[in-house]
């Protein structure tokens, strides 16, 4: 997969050379192109941004360098152009599937008060937020896209089961996690998943994955469609007012 990036701060992606990302560059799985909108500046001063037309507070970068910068993109691998701004759709997991399925994807961060509207009107296919908060630049929201959606490439993750089983991928919330040692703290890992008993381990993911969908987004369960097996445990887990 390959991802295009505009941006005046190439540097920042550099953090992008670490972890499974940086394997997966390394292994041509997917491949990061930055293209510096200030060298397409049209001024001596190299300003890419101007003050808004009709007044305001900020500044807004100028349409010219954005799309100057743009045309740089291989015709070919320009893939579908995302604008990451705080107006767009929420990013989610159900998004992120469906954009690990393109072979090229192009991200224009943005910075300052945003772009001009012109750019968005004619060259951009989607906005995308992260989040109802605002970044001092969209290379923030832009890492977090390339992270999310490169997990589900083939080959990025050692074991796939790794994003099948995340936090949001079955529309729930992850259970509780344990690992060595037992006891840390005066605090014990729970006794069913030293058991062995690997239908009742199961049995307590599910119910603790429920446990925690209720307690900290009962708005997904709103959304999910359970299973039989996991509508009889929340019906025990409310019946039993563990909540």
């Amino acid at each position: 997969m390959n991802f295009n990036i505009l941006t005046i701060f190439p540097e920042i992606f550099e953090i992008l050379n670490v972890g499974v990302i940086s394997k997966s560059i390394d292994k041509k799985m997917i491949s990061i192109n930055t293209f510096d909108i200030r060298k397409n500046s049209i001024n001596k001063h190299n300003h890419i941004d101007s003050k808004p037309y009709g007044g305001g507070e900020g500044m807004v970068m100028m349409a010219e360098p954005i799309v100057k910068t743009l045309s740089e993109v291989n015709k070919r691998k320009l893939g579908k152009v995302i604008y990451l701004s705080p107006q767009g759709k929420k990013l989610t997991q159900k998004k992120v599937v469906s954009f690990a399925n393109k072979k090229n994807i192009t991200l224009i961060c943005g910075r300052y008060e945003g772009i001009d509207q012109r750019v968005i009107d004619k060259y951009v296919d989607e906005e995308i937020s992260i989040g109802d908060f605002i970044l001092s630049g969209g290379e923030y929201a832009a890492i977090c896209l390339i992270d999310a959606v490169s997990r589900h490439i083939p080959g990025v993750l050692g074991n796939k089961d790794s994003y099948l089983k995340d936090t949001f991928s079955d529309g729930l919330l992850k259970g509780h996690l344990y690992t060595k040692p037992e006891i840390f703290e005066s605090m014990q890992v729970p006794n069913v998943l030293l058991s062995g008993n690997h239908k009742e381990i199961e049995k307590w993911k599910i119910q603790n994955s429920l446990l925690q969908t209720l307690a900290k987004r009962p708005d997904l369960l709103d959304k999910k469609k359970l299973s039989k097996k996991q509508k009889k445990l929340l019906e025990e887990l409310t019946s039993k007012a563990i909540l």
